[in-house]
């Protein structure tokens, strides 16, 4: 009995099993649904999501001629003075003053440096005092002899000719009286010889007086002017080299390096880094400059009939210069493979500086009337080359990437050259994903 009963209990266990399998199965379909949903909603979202682009502004289209006036050879080099000098001093010497600095400008003749003088003033007036010498000399013999010598002269040869009287006189009683016997033979001959040296001092005298009269000869004329003009040269030479002291802007223009420093020595000869210095300053005309291009040996051709150049610079890429080839090398660089060219800036202003960074544009003649019209221009825009897939670019516009067909014309040292399909203006997107679709979402990277 008791058995039967116990039997007869319910089995809650069992019950409890089978109730909870529906329940699980329904938390599991619930956990799957929601996964679905929320991996729905994040690929909605990524669908819809902008896709980060590069953007920049097309720039303001400029003109050119349909049927010329395009670049037609770009290229880069440095900007120089046309006359960069580096003054130098005609005589050694310490400085004693310097007047200019970096970026001074200056005059033509303005004085730069003063060097210490006193040796060449000293110099000087030894060669004034040489030359005043010589030049009284020169007087002494153009003026001759002074009155009261050539008096002199003729008093002399008039008293040796009066012992000359005597002296014949006194010969001719002896002659008679040594012939008579009464003076010896001896007697005889010491009045001969008394006689004889009368007559040869009269002849020597007179030959003086003849020279105190006729003056100085020819020759010594000639010798005192030629030693003059030494002296007189010798003292310009002087002078010179005390006027070489004081050092002068052989141009105007500006400063462009200063090498010396008061009390510092310069030389006239080579000079290495230490030391004596060569030069004092660097200066050059800033108004006449020139753009140095090396261009390529193949290019070179282009440049046939001198075509007109645009100059720019990395430091003002806004601001654009006239310019004209006005020196061609005669020679090409055979490691190189270049001819070096010259461009000159027309209108230089106070930006442009040596050494700068320039990119010269040669551009194609502008064309003639033709037919009695001219040849109407129309606009073109030059765009970075990354922005360009195929014959098209992509533009944004409102958050949308739009493909716009182009039509290109050549390259320039900016990018390439369109000439239809852009206006200036538009967002152009750089570098687009190769999967980039026609009004696909996409943002402006920050």
């Amino acid at each position: 009995m008791e058995l039967e009963l116990r039997n007869l209990k319910i089995d809650r266990t069992a019950r409890r099993e089978k109730q909870g399998k529906p329940i699980t199965n329904m938390i599991a379909v619930a956990v799957i649904v929601a996964l679905a949903a929320i991996g729905l909603v994040f690929l909605v979202k990524k669908l819809n999501a902008a896709i980060p682009v590069q953007v920049t502004q097309v720039q303001s289209p400029m003109s050119v001629s349909a049927a010329g006036g395009q670049t037609i050879l770009s290229a880069t080099g440095y900007i120089i003075a046309a006359h960069k000098i580096e003054v130098a001093s005609k005589v050694n010497g310490r400085v004693a003053w310097i007047g200019v600095d970096k970026g001074d400008k200056v005059k033509a003749g303005q004085v730069l440096v003063r060097l210490e003088d006193d040796e060449y003033r000293a110099q000087v007036t030894q060669q004034r005092g040489q030359l005043e010498n010589l030049k009284g000399r020169a007087l002494e013999i153009k003026n001759g002899n002074r009155p009261e010598e050539i008096e002199k002269a003729r008093f002399d040869v008039n008293q040796a000719k009066a012992d000359l009287e005597n002296a014949k006189v006194s010969l001719d009683r002896t002659k008679q009286l040594s012939d008579s016997g009464v003076f010896s033979k001896q007697q005889l001959d010491d009045a001969q010889a008394k006689y004889d040296n009368a007559v040869a001092k009269v002849a020597s005298l007179q030959r003086l007086l003849d020279l105190e009269v006729l003056g100085p000869r020819q020759e010594q004329t000639t010798q005192i002017a030629g030693q003059v003009e030494q002296a007189r040269g010798a003292l310009e030479y002087a002078q010179t080299q005390l006027d070489n002291t004081i050092i002068r802007a052989p141009i105007s223009g500006t400063i462009l390096d200063r090498n010396v420093e008061k009390g510092e020595f310069i030389t006239t000869g080579f000079v290495g880094d230490k030391g004596a210095k060569g030069y004092i300053v660097t200066m050059a005309d800033l108004n006449d400059l020139q753009v140095e291009l090396d261009i390529s040996q193949n290019d070179f051709p282009k440049l046939a009939g001198n075509p007109k150049a645009i100059i720019t610079t990395d430091a003002y890429p806004d601001l654009t210069y006239d310019g004209l080839i006005e020196q061609v090398s005669p020679e090409a660089d055979r490691a190189k493979a270049t001819v070096q060219i010259k461009v000159r800036v027309l209108k230089p202003d106070d930006k442009l500086r040596p050494d700068m960074n320039a990119t010269v544009r040669f551009i194609s003649e502008e064309p003639k009337v033709v037919s009695g019209a001219s040849v109407e221009p129309k606009q073109i825009v030059v765009i970075p080359t990354s922005a360009i897939q195929g014959d098209h670019v992509f533009v944004m516009l409102k958050e949308k990437a739009i493909k716009r067909s182009i039509t290109t014309g050549g390259s320039s040292d900016k990018g390439t050259i369109v000439s239809s399909g852009l206006i200036g203006g538009e967002d152009l997107i750089l570098n687009p994903p190769a999967d980039l679709k026609d009004g696909q979402k996409v943002e402006a990277k920050q």
